[in-house]
């Protein structure tokens, strides 16, 4: 057996070249390298036209000037980069900066400057009194401005993608679509009939050897594994939970053949932290915690929890259309059930949204206001089966507010529902 070879060792890769910042501009620094040698080849006596060509003096200064530039522009994005980090884990929240290393407009720009440095770099050592790389002396002084566009783009990206309300909203719609085509794939395999998990005869345990986050699952193997052992799989964890080593990750139930242990842990990614490609709920997590620490005394900002929470709103109006059975049974393409995964149902998102941002926004009257806003606003849209909990979350709101602001006419205030927080169109 090679390495690398198993679907979760796969993942972990992918995940990997995901979030690294140096694999795209390695490749970027080799393919200008490449481009270079092409360039000296194709460099012939009828190009560039006689306006484009270059003493061995010029071509010299101008490429060494793009060398030196390219480094230059390379150091400022990495201190830009440094400065995202310090305000992600300061203000905002450090799980974001797992989605903020996967942005392809910050690898394209440091591939392009690294491809640009690589270019005229090798471009120099062909530089001589008598042959100097017209065409590739051209192209560079093209790549130079193809990168400042792209430095453009990227500042003007980061300065309006880096606010809290910007944000919000990135995560909030990669965590709609993860939670979208899941639940439609979800449906996509329910079973021909619905049945019990068989629960006569010994169930086999399988165990998992390292410990970690679980990451993903792999669904389709899974059901496969199972239909080729004719038994059921039954997942005994969330995605997102962590696991140390030893612990159970599937029940084995039926079949007559019992597979191998090793072969389902490898339908299982586990990893040092959780990711958003399975679990929409780690997107709720991210914005949760942005909400909390802008009400935190340090930073005292009401106005931008106000602001997420509109965000985690959007994302509960989401969840809340969709039926959260709490336990979901996948079939194989025979309709046989064949898998059996534990999910998250609507009082678990809905207590993820709004139990830490009550308790830490309880005494600003701009909180208060703005769930009571959501709440009112979820019992209006969503069918009545999810109204209890809903009613739950407002019950434990009135308490804080009654706990919290002892002055009548302060608590009338804050008691009220208000989108906006405070000065919108608000209801008694």
């Amino acid at each position: 057996m090679g390495v690398m070879t198993s679907w979760a060792d796969r993942f972990r890769l992918r995940q990997y070249v995901k979030a690294s910042l140096w694999i795209v501009p390695t490749l970027g620094l080799v393919l200008g390298v490449l481009l270079a040698e092409l360039a000296i080849a194709a460099d012939g006596e009828d190009w560039p036209p006689s306006g484009w060509r270059y003493s061995s003096t010029t071509a010299s200064g101008v490429l060494t000037a793009i060398v030196g530039a390219m480094v230059a522009l390379l150091g400022f994005v990495v201190t830009i980069g440094v400065l995202v980090v310090q305000q992600a884990t300061g203000t905002l929240s450090p799980r974001y900066m797992r989605l903020w290393y996967r942005n392809r407009l910050q690898k394209a720009v440091l591939a392009t400057f690294t491809g640009t440095f690589a270019f005229a770099f090798s471009l120099l050592r062909s530089i001589e009194s008598a042959s100097v790389p017209d065409l590739g002396v051209t192209l560079a002084g093209a790549a130079v401005a193809v990168s400042l566009v792209l430095l453009l783009i990227y500042l003007n990206r980061f300065t309006h993608s880096l606010r809290p309300v910007a944000i919000a909203e990135l995560v909030m719609s990669m965590g709609g679509a993860v939670f979208t085509s899941g639940a439609a794939a979800i449906r996509g395999a329910a079973p021909r009939e619905e049945g019990a998990v068989p629960s006569d005869g010994p169930v086999m345990r399988v165990r998992t050897v390292r410990g970690g986050a679980i990451q993903a699952f792999n669904v389709a193997g899974l059901v496969a594994e199972a239909a080729r052992h004719d038994c059921v799989f039954v997942v005994t964890r969330l995605i997102g939970d962590f696991v140390p080593p030893g612990s159970v990750l599937v029940e084995v139930h039926g079949g007559g053949s019992r597979p191998d242990p090793e072969r389902v842990t490898r339908l299982v990614a586990l990893g040092a932290e959780r990711t958003i490609e399975q679990d929409p709920a780690f997107a709720l997590r991210v914005l949760v915690d942005i909400a909390i620490r802008a009400l935190s005394p340090a930073v005292n900002d009401p106005t931008t929890a106000v602001q997420v929470i509109n965000y985690i709103e959007w994302f509960l109006h989401t969840v809340g259309k969709a039926p959260l059975p709490g336990r979901y049974v996948l079939a194989d393409r025979d309709g046989d059930a064949r898998l059996v995964l534990p999910g998250r149902d609507w009082e678990d998102y809905l207590q993820l949204a709004v139990c830490e941002i009550r308790d830490y926004g309880q005494s600003s009257v701009q909180i208060c206001r703005r769930i009571r806003a959501m709440l009112d606003g979820l019992l209006d849209v969503l069918p009545p089966q999810l109204h209890p909990s809903v009613r739950a979350e407002l019950s434990l709101l009135e308490e804080s507010v009654e706990r919290e602001f002892t002055d009548p006419a302060r608590r009338a205030i804050a008691q009220q529902a208000d989108s906006q927080g405070i000065g919108g169109q608000h209801s008694s």
